[in-house]
């Protein structure tokens, strides 16, 4: 995702003539679980793709005018093909079904360029690699280019069974011991215990985690003392906002200044999604906070940001509509 970066991230589609975007030709697609399935894309034209580092991911444009973002897992060094994981979601915003049900091989998809929003520092003494389901993803490239650098690492990988591992026999003949697995059943009770495995910081380590929100949570409180810059996450869905133990969001009023009209944001919804519904064009990218692209001016009341990429001074007078909220009690005025 994001798996979608995992990661699904819906977007307004781009221009299909922009000289950034690249034609990508659908050239293998392999089921690996019931829900599960690789798609191998190379240039549509036969030129070397743009190269990315482990952790990155594409945008593909899809044919309802939207975008989904999906991590490379193939290694980083490869430069004629992008190789996709992307987990069959009934449930989520319409890329995977698209993808599973409908693409077919010699297909052409729009793409941006690769991007990397979970970098790997490669220069560490020690990674520790934790997956859980499709973002075992990202996690696939950056054990490939630890493995390259001859760099000591290990990589647990969580599933509800060996049946469900998607690319778990590729990583036990390619990486060995290195692979730890970790079959709950879909137990709680029997999630990896994350606390006891990051106990004690080896020197120098630095941690990486992409998979379901509890064990994102589960790895940050876990780390709540390892030195700032060592602990990694990739968020699928949702964004910084959502690892906090609880949700207690609250409805909200906005007053959009210029259109002279005023809405409620419900306490599950977003003012990015009230907007949306009453007719008024915002433009998008991640939708999860990390993007910058949906920013908009406010001409007063206190605001809840909970984006990755405003800082402090930008804050004084923009918020992203997709994550930010009021603080309780607070109406926001927005110059719309």
């Amino acid at each position: 995702m994001l798996p979608s970066r995992a990661v699904d991230i819906g977007l307004q589609n781009p221009s299909r003539e922009s000289p950034n975007l690249l034609q990508l030709k659908v050239v293998r697609i392999e089921a690996l679980t019931p829900r599960i399935s690789r798609f191998e894309l190379i240039s549509a034209g036969g030129d070397i793709l743009p190269i990315f580092t482990a952790g990155s991911h594409i945008d593909i444009g899809l044919p309802n005018e939207e975008t989904r973002s999906y991590s490379l897992l193939n290694d980083s060094g490869e430069t004629h093909r992008y190789v996709l994981g992307v987990l069959r979601e009934p449930e989520g915003l319409g890329g995977s079904v698209y993808l599973h049900d409908r693409l077919k091989v010699g297909d052409v998809l729009t793409s941006t360029p690769p991007s990397n929003d979970f970098t790997l520092y490669e220069a560490a003494e020690v990674s520790i690699l934790i997956a859980g389901g499709i973002g075992i993803t990202p996690i696939m490239s950056m054990a490939a280019r630890l493995a390259v650098l001859g760099k000591n690492f290990t990589l647990h990988y969580c599933a509800r069974s060996a049946e469900e591992a998607a690319f778990l026999n590729e990583l036990r003949a390619r990486h060995g011991d290195r692979v730890k697995t970790h079959f709950d059943g879909g137990d709680p009770a029997r999630y990896l215990d994350v606390k006891a495995l990051l106990a004690t910081r080896p020197p120098g380590a630095h941690v990486y985690v992409c998979g379901p929100l509890p064990l994102i949570r589960d790895t940050i409180a876990a780390t709540a003392d390892w030195p700032a810059g060592t602990v990694h996450y990739e968020l699928f869905k949702g964004n910084a906002a959502d690892l906090r133990a609880e949700n207690k969001d609250l409805p909200f009023d906005i007053v959009c200044k210029r259109a002279g009209k005023t809405f409620t944001v419900p306490a599950d919804k977003s003012i990015l999604a009230v907007l949306k519904a009453e007719g008024f064009k915002v433009k998008t990218l991640c939708t999860t906070g990390r993007c910058g692209t949906c920013r908009v001016t406010y001409l007063s009341g206190k605001v809840d940001h909970r984006d990755d990429v405003l800082d402090d001074e930008e804050r004084e007078t923009v918020l992203q509509v997709c994550v930010s909220r009021a603080m309780p009690g607070e109406t926001l005025v927005l110059d719309l």
